[in-house]
């Protein structure tokens, strides 16, 4: 398939996909942090871990800040065409640039205005939110402030519930909304442990925030990058879906690449 046509494919799988995906209860699920043009660490993870039993879940910002980012995001789409149930790519705030502009973007910034429309067009459908019955949410950011797990469905790309998904940072201290910080929306425990509660969840897994401690909310919250751009260490998180309960981060395998 050439470039074109892998977008158009995905972005017809895209649309027909939930906002909020739920996990089946059976085999592992394996979250990938951002990943940011390291094509070889999304090699590596899907050479690894795309068998029968896995089911591999990227959390977003697969450009900018890396030298591949192009053949990273049309890698990933072209293994989402082939492998719909298996891959699920989840939205970050750099595949939301045609929505809220953000620097440094020289993925978008290097291509030409029709291909940035096409690209906007295809990420722009990528779904939220995944999430299992045994406990654990992943998605890219924070939480957003919906009254249901239902309400997901109603997020548009744009709206502010999005821009507390793709956006939004946790810090570990009291309190609910703590302000932005360049552009970014803070959360506190409160926030986190109120929107959790609303949902019936135990454990969140995330990415987007490089600084933060990668356990924090009495290890409830995991911060996972899957990418040199921020770190040395490459880093995933494994998730028994056959398990009866996540409890915390304890119940889940975090490995190095």
């Amino acid at each position: 398939m050439d470039e074109q046509d892998i977008l158009k494919r995905a972005e017809g799988i895209f649309e027909k996909e939930p906002k909020l995906i739920e996990l089946p209860p059976r085999g592992k699920a394996v979250f990938v942090g951002d990943t940011h043009g390291d094509i070889y660490a999304t090699k590596y993870v899907i050479e690894t871990y795309l068998t029968g039993d896995h089911i591999i879940i990227f959390l977003g910002d697969y450009v900018d800040r890396g030298e591949y980012s192009r053949e990273n995001i049309n890698y990933l789409l072209q293994l989402k065409v082939h492998n719909p149930e298996i891959i699920h790519l989840l939205m970050g705030n750099h595949e939301g640039f045609l929505f809220k502009e953000f620097r440094p973007a020289d993925f978008w910034e290097s291509l030409s205005h029709k291909e940035r429309g096409v690209y906007g067009s295809t990420l722009g459908k990528l779904p939220y939110a995944v999430y299992s019955k045994n406990g654990v949410m992943g998605l890219h950011g924070a939480l957003p402030d919906v009254e249901d797990l239902k309400d997901f469905e109603k997020i548009e790309t744009g709206d502010r519930y999005w821009d507390q998904i793709v956006w939004g940072d946790f810090n570990e201290s009291e309190g609910n909304y703590l302000g932005h910080y360049l552009g970014r929306p803070q959360y506190g425990r409160d926030y986190f442990e109120k929107i959790m509660a609303r949902f019936g969840k135990n454990v969140l897994i995330r990415s987007h925030q490089p600084y933060v401690k990668q356990s924090i909310f009495d290890k409830r919250c995991l911060t996972i990058f899957t990418s040199m751009a921020y770190t040395r260490e490459r880093t995933i998180a494994i998730v028994d879906l056959e398990e009866k309960s996540i409890s915390n981060i304890d119940d889940i395998v975090i490995e190095n690449l």
